[in-house]
């Protein structure tokens, strides 16, 4: 059944977070591995994650079944699988970074409780976003991959007629508040670093979509900007 596929891949998404999350926060000196801010940001993360997709799955079942279809290019070409891998591996990289800081680095003072529930708040509306776009654009997978065998379209209403990757629009603040939200803010700083992934990662998907979707090039001129509205 396509939910229960769906919520296995919610759950597996939940456990590489935890893994990179509580392993590394149960090993550097001062350390432990009951992380409570941690494991509420999990907690709170799985819960909404996995209602995101049954509520997908219920309103919009014909997207939902998109987006659990399997690439259709089996290799694809070399910059989309450098930059995809790049990406993957910063993510990891922050994440792992965040327990670090918080219990043997220290490089900034905690913010305050206050501060990190402002940080929940951005996570969680980063989060709104991003299933607001996946709504939106049943073709919006995180791989960069020619999907005209999958009859995609051209989407440009929603957000998508205010910038033309609110995926990112929304990850990056999700991130940005996590980090708060766990306590670092050197965690937030880093993810400057994740933006500029974030950046090379539109680049090369633009390059691929003007070469594969019809109406894209028009679509760019339409809507000017990439990730944030009046900036980018």
């Amino acid at each position: 059944m396509l939910m229960i596929r769906g919520l296995i891949g919610g759950l597996v998404q939940l456990v590489i977070a935890g893994v990179f999350l509580i392993v590394p926060a149960g090993l550097v000196p001062g350390g432990t591995w009951s992380w409570e801010r941690a494991l509420i940001f999990l907690a709170v993360y799985g819960f909404i994650l996995e209602a995101a997709i049954v509520t997908l799955a219920v309103v919009a079942p014909a997207r939902f079944e998109a987006r659990l279809k399997p690439p259709v290019s089996q290799k694809p070409p070399v910059p989309e699988q450098v930059v995809t891998v790049i990406m993957f591996l910063t993510f990891l990289g922050w994440a792992v970074f965040i327990p670090v800081d918080v219990f043997y680095l220290k490089l900034l003072p905690a913010p305050a409780f206050a501060v990190s529930v402002c940080g929940a708040v951005l996570s969680l509306l980063g989060f709104a976003i991003v299933v607001a776009a996946v709504y939106q654009n049943s073709f919006a997978i995180p791989i960069v991959e020619d999907q005209s065998e999958r009859g995609q379209t051209l989407v440009d209403t929603g957000l998508y007629a205010f910038v033309r990757h609110p995926w990112y629009l929304g990850l990056l603040p999700f991130q940005a508040g996590s980090a708060v939200w766990l306590e670092s803010y050197a965690g937030l700083i880093a993810v400057s670093v994740l933006l500029v992934v974030v950046i090379a990662r539109i680049v090369v998907e633009e390059t691929v979509l003007q070469k594969t979707l019809p109406g894209y090039t028009e679509y760019m001129k339409k809507v000017r900007y990439r990730l944030v509205p009046f900036i980018w």
